[in-house]
């Protein structure tokens, strides 16, 4: 019997799935559990609008992704920070300043999607890549500057 999986099973499918299970498998487990539903006609074309309704919502995401990242590139952040002989810092600048910068200019970023290794210790510019999309990443750069 073909289903089409409503919730993922283990070791049977995934959910948005069409796959062909025992009849009894089906009959007494999936269908009742509403696990799964009967792949008729009617089930499979509304599975194949909801793919593509996702599918355009997935490009609507990564156009906003880059029009923000064209946003974030186009901007410097200054920083202000206390600092001795050399241009050394005391501290260090980290990505939860960087991101309550940001907000602080209308810029939303969650300081987790700041890819920033070591926090920055040194006066000057840097540029700090900030992952937006899974497949968009921004570099913005950061200037610190003396206190």
């Amino acid at each position: 019997m073909k289903v089409i999986f409503l919730e993922d099973v283990k070791g049977k499918g995934k959910k948005g799935e069409a796959k062909n299970v025992s009849e009894g498998y089906a009959r007494n487990y999936l269908l009742p559990n509403n696990l799964a539903v009967e792949a008729t006609k009617g089930a499979m074309a509304n599975l194949n609008a909801q793919k593509n309704s996702e599918k355009k919502k997935a490009e609507e995401e990564l156009q906003a992704a880059i029009d923000y990242k064209k946003e974030l590139e186009s901007i410097t952040v200054e920083i202000k920070a206390k600092s001795g002989e050399g241009g050394r810092l005391f501290g260090a600048v980290s990505t939860k300043q960087i991101a309550e910068t940001l907000s602080s200019m209308n810029m939303k970023v969650d300081k987790r999607k700041i890819m920033l290794n070591d926090p920055i210790r040194s006066m000057g510019y840097t540029n700090v890549p900030i992952k937006i999309h899974p497949e968009v990443i921004a570099t913005v750069k950061v200037h610190v500057v003396e206190e």
